[in-house]
């Protein structure tokens, strides 16, 4: 796969929910990165999209990742392709970028989804996360063997920036700092 073009790109952001979150290993840091991602985005102009699973009973969204309700799509599918309509708020023609928990589960199912609907995927390690630190590699493991890119945070930001002549390289280096 090329380098991530900022032009073509869309976060998505799986289920940081509230009642989630204590129970995930690195947690803390997985939410930290997702929010530099998040922050970047901004930055870049690039569109994110969340995803709630079974808000009902998981919580909405972690506040430090605070999301515009219009972008959070619910769901009750661990694979979030297989809710009527959320094919249509990813584009076949963007590079999706995705942080989530997970890893195993809802992010895991999602991502192959995605792949198999023929979407460009890239899931960044630092900004994913899983009750169990080996349940988190095996499904990034299994993401990469079926067409995943696995990056970091810092990596996606410096693509998306792609030059350090680029008119916001100071904003985006203070993100990664």
């Amino acid at each position: 796969m090329p380098a991530l073009d900022r032009a073509t790109a869309l976060l998505l952001v799986v289920d940081f929910q509230a009642r989630l979150m204590p129970a995930i290993d690195q947690g803390e840091a997985a939410v930290a990165n997702a929010r530099r991602l998040l922050d970047a985005a901004a930055l870049f102009e690039v569109p994110a999209l969340f995803t709630e699973q079974n808000p009902a009973g998981l919580g909405p969204t972690v506040p430090a990742l605070a999301p515009d309700p219009a972008r959070v799509f619910a769901k009750m599918t661990f694979d979030a392709t297989r809710t009527p309509g959320f094919l249509d708020r990813v584009p076949a023609d963007r590079q999706v970028v995705v942080a989530g928990c997970e890893a195993h589960v809802c992010l895991l199912q999602t991502v192959l989804g995605l792949l198999d609907a023929g979407r460009r995927l890239w899931v960044v390690r630092d900004a994913v996360g899983s009750r169990r630190a080996e349940s988190k590699e095996a499904a990034l493991d299994r993401m990469a063997r079926h067409g995943a890119e696995i990056v970091t945070a810092e990596m996606v930001v410096f693509e998306w920036l792609q030059s350090a002549e680029h008119p916001r390289f100071r904003e985006a280096l203070r993100l990664i700092r």
